[in-house]
C-alpha cells in the first residue's frame, strides 16, 4: 500500500452488539475462537453462546456486553492484521476505545478482556444506585446543547456524553433533567431522541465506578503506544502509561469527543478509515463528519468476507 493513504482503524462501543456477531468467524478462524474462550474464562459469563444465541436482553446487559463487544472487536482486528491491513492510527468510541489500546500494544487480550469486564460491572453497579439515561440531540451544535444543560441543571444531573458530531451530541443524566432539555430543545428546532441504555454513561451518575476501577487499573500493566492513539477524554495523543490509567478512568464520566478525535485524524491525512467490529455505527458518524470534498475510502468489518474485501480493495487501490 502506498505511503500517502494513512489508514484508522476505529473500534465500536456500546449499541453496535447484535445476536449472531462473530458467528463467521468462529466457523473459520482458530484465533476467534481462542479470544471467545478467553472472554469466557476471564468474565465467568458464557459471552460466546450470549454472542451467538442471545437471548438479546442477556447479551445487551452492560456486565455481559462490554466483553461480548470488545472481544468481537479484537477479533476483527486480528482477522485485518493476518490479512496485512495495518493502521496507522487507531481511535475507539469509549468501550470501543479498550480494543484500541490493544491494536496499540498498551495492553494485551488478557489484560483488555480483564479491563472491559471490571469496567461492565462497576457501571451496572453505578447504573443501578444511581438510575438514568440518555438522549440523542440532532440538529443543534455542541454550543447550543450546552447552553441547553445549563438551563436544567436545576433539575437534576444531566451533562453532554457524547459530541458524535457537529450536530449530533448524546446528552446523559437523569431523566427529569433530560426530559426538561428535550423541551427546550424542540424550542428550539432540534430532535432529542430516547436512547434505549441501562444506564447514564459518561456523566456524573456513574462517577462513584472511578475510584475503584483506577484501583482495579493500577494492577494490570501498561505499556507507551506503539501506534498514535486519540484519546476520548482529551481528543489528543498521550505516550505516558501512568498517565494513560488515569485518562483511562476518567473515561467513564467524561464527555467522549468523537467529532474532534476524526478531525484530529483528518488533520493528519488518514484516507482510509476502517470500522472494526460489529454493525456500521461509527460508519454513519463518518458520514456526518467527513466533508465531501474530503477524499476518503470508508470500510466496515465484521466478517471474514468483509476482511478479504477490504484487502482486496486496499491492494487494488492503495
Amino acid at each position: 500500500m502506498s505511503e500517502k493513504s494513512k489508514i484508522a482503524f476505529l473500534f465500536p462501543g456500546q449499541g453496535s452488539q447484535f445476536v449472531g456477531m462473530g458467528r463467521e468467524f468462529l466457523e473459520t478462524d482458530e484465533e476467534a475462537r481462542r479470544i471467545l474462550d478467553l472472554a469466557d474464562s476471564l468474565s465467568g459469563f458464557p459471552i460466546k453462546r450470549l454472542c451467538l444465541e442471545g437471548p438479546v436482553e442477556e447479551l445487551t446487559r452492560t456486565a455481559h456486553l462490554q466483553p461480548a463487544i470488545t472481544a468481537l472487536n479484537l477479533i476483527c482486528c486480528n482477522a485485518l492484521t493476518k490479512a496485512g491491513v495495518k493502521p496507522d492510527f487507531v481511535v475507539g468510541h469509549s468501550l470501543g476505545e479498550y480494543a484500541a489500546l490493544c491494536a496499540a500494544g498498551v495492553v494485551g487480550d488478557e489484560a483488555t478482556l480483564k479491563l472491559v469486564t471490571e469496567r461492565g460491572r462497576l457501571m451496572e453497579r453505578e447504573a443501578g444506585l444511581n438510575p438514568g439515561s440518555m438522549q440523542a440531540i440532532l440538529k443543534l451544535s455542541m454550543e447550543q446543547v450546552v447552553e441547553i444543560i445549563a438551563q436544567v441543571k436545576d433539575c437534576g444531573v444531566i451533562t453532554a456524553a457524547n459530541h458524535n458530531s457537529a450536530q449530533q451530541i448524546v446528552i446523559s443524566g437523569e431523566v427529569r433533567a433530560l426530559e426538561a432539555a428535550a423541551e427546550l430543545v424542540a424550542e428550539q428546532g432540534g430532535r432529542a431522541i430516547p436512547l434505549p441504555v441501562s444506564g447514564a454513561w459518561h456523566s456524573d451518575l456513574v462517577r462513584g465506578a472511578i475510584d475503584d476501577f483506577s484501583r482495579f487499573m493500577a494492577t494490570v500493566e501498561f505499556s507507551s503506544p506503539q501506534l498514535p492513539l486519540f484519546f476520548n477524554v482529551t481528543a489528543a495523543e498521550e505516550h505516558d502509561p501512568t498517565v494513560i490509567r488515569r485518562i483511562m478512568s476518567r473515561q467513564i464520566a467524561a464527555t467522549v469527543r468523537w467529532f474532534e478525535i476524526i478531525n484530529q485524524l483528518m488533520a493528519r491525512e488518514v484516507r482510509v478509515f476502517v470500522e472494526v467490529g460489529p454493525k456500521n455505527v461509527l460508519c454513519g458518524l463518518l458520514k456526518k463528519i467527513l466533508p465531501k470534498d474530503y477524499e476518503h475510502r470508508v470500510f466496515q468489518v465484521d466478517t471474514p468476507e468483509a476482511v478479504a474485501r477490504c484487502r482486496q480493495d486496499l491492494a487494488d487501490h492503495p
